[in-house]
This record gives structure tokens, sequence and C-alpha cells, in this order.
């Protein structure tokens, strides 16, 4: 059974008549006519009743024009689709991000995307960085937003931001008047951190050991929201991505303090499968990253 088949009987239906519906196909009336009736001894029974003037559906030929209709409907939704995807009028992109990536650096890159395609949907999905690789092999996301560049040689990746790890703590901290301190000097405070074993927690710890200084981290929590907030009341200190307390410490509630012979500078990477076949959104979104 050939889409062809189904629209021509459609056609005689409601042309009620072969030549017209052969005029509206822009078919000879022979070839619809042929078209018609190799649909019929495919299915085994007669379509239309042709010993009256005009054709007349049978019984069987009224199961098939109501199924031809829904069909050729279906035919045409696709085609109207596919037609508003590319023109941006609808699509979805799913993007994976780890918890800071997510609150911190996505709604800006979303606002820049929506402000060009307002109609195309974003699903933002969480996970650790290690597991996002994974994710995007596995077809789960389009894109992943990681700390680190993976390694896999099936995935294409690129940097979009630089950022760097920075001490933060209370305005009345007696450390937070201080241009600069020393790891040293920071032996005897309480550090609130990340229960994510994450590359950045790594190099504070070996930068503590160099100075052969003891971290006292003291509580571990969830989310970098947490931090902050615990930070904010004086419970620890703590090392967090600069881009996560920007607006914190433009209002002045956390105090950043540099930290002599601890810099550590990490590299935002977006991911997707190499060679993948994006789809319009998704081209588009993948236009705002690498911008």
């Amino acid at each position: 059974m050939e889409m062809a088949q189904l629209e021509y009987f459609s056609r005689v239906v409601e042309e009620k008549s072969f030549s017209k519906a052969a005029d509206k196909v822009f078919r000879t009336q022979p070839a619809v006519s042929i078209a018609i009736r190799r649909l019929e001894e495919e299915i085994g029974l007669p379509l239309l009743d042709r010993t009256q003037k005009t054709p007349v559906l049978t019984e069987a030929g009224q199961v098939v024009y109501d199924y031809a209709q829904r069909i050729l409907g279906l035919r045409d939704q696709v085609g109207q689709a596919i037609a508003e995807m590319q023109s941006m009028k609808r699509g979805l992109i799913r993007v994976g991000a780890n918890e800071s990536t997510s609150l911190y650096l996505l709604p800006e890159l979303i606002l820049k995307f929506r402000e060009q395609h307002p109609d195309v949907k974003v699903e933002i999905f969480r996970h650790v960085s290690n597991r996002l690789p994974r994710e995007v092999l596995e077809r789960n996301v389009d894109f992943a937003l990681m700390a680190s560049e993976p390694a896999d040689r099936d995935l294409e990746a690129f940097p979009i931001l630089k950022d760097e790890l920075v001490l933060i703590m209370s305005p009345k901290h007696p450390l937070a008047a201080r241009p600069s301190v020393k790891v040293k000097d920071l032996g005897t405070e309480s550090f609130v951190a990340h229960n994510v074993k994450s590359g950045s927690r790594v190099k504070v710890i070996e930068a503590f050991a160099r100075q052969h200084t003891p971290l006292n981290i003291s509580l571990e929590l969830a989310t970098i929201e947490t931090i902050k907030r615990f930070v904010q009341k004086r419970v620890g200190l703590a090392f967090v991505p600069r881009m996560c307390v920007r607006e914190e410490l433009e209002r002045g509630v956390l105090v950043s303090v540099p930290v002599r012979g601890l810099t550590h500078n990490r590299t935002l990477w977006a991911a997707h499968r190499r060679g993948a076949n994006f789809s319009p959104a998704a081209a588009a979104f993948l236009r705002v990253l690498k911008a």
C-alpha cells in the first residue's frame, strides 16, 4: 500500500470523478485508475462501485477512506512539523550540566538563545561531571557542559569559559579585610566543602599538603547554594568557582580574599557527539555556545 494510492483514492471519493481527481493530482486518468485497481487487488475487496454514474464507496471502501484520511493527515502534519523546525517555530534541545554550570552559566546562555529562538524548548539535565560524557554518547543529551575536556574520541569538545577557584568568607570574618592570605594562615580555619569530589577540591588538598598545613573540612554539603549560605553565617570558609559567587561578591554579602601560592584556573567545556547530525535548533544552540 503506497501513499500515492491512498491519495488518488481519496481524491476520487472527494471529486466523485476519476478525471477530476486525476487533474487534482496532476496525473492521467488511466494512471489514477490503475493505482486504485492495484490498491483493491492488494486489499482483496472492491473499494468503489463503478456501476453508478459517479463512483460510490463500498463498505470496504468506506473503511479504507477513513483510514486514508488519517494517514494523509499525519503526512501533512509531519511536513508542517519539519517546516516549523526549519523555521525555528519548534524544536527541542537537551543539555546536560553539573550543578554549578546549571545554576550560574546556563541561564545566561539560555537567555541569549531564546532572544533569537523563543519557540524552541530547552531541557536541562543535571549530572556530576564524570557522568556527562556518557550521557552524550548514549544520546540522552545533545550537549554537555563540563569542568574538564572529555577524553573520549567519539566526542568533540571546545572551551566556553575560563573561571578560577576563589576563597570566600563572611565580610565579618577577621581575614576579610586583608589584601591576601597565605595557605599557612588558614591552618586553624574551618572549611565548608562540596561533597562531590572534583578536580578543584584535589587542587586545594594538594596545595595545603605542599605547605604542610592542615585542611580542616568540618562540614560537607550537597550544593553550592547551601555552601554560600553557611559561609555567610560564618560557619566556615570555602573554595568555590568565581562564577558561582559573582552576585554575592558584588552585593558585598561575601568576600573573596586571594590566597598566595594557591591559584587554580579551570576551563569549562562544551561537548557533543563527533559528526552529529544536528537539528536546526541544535545547530543554532551550538552557534550560541561557540560565541
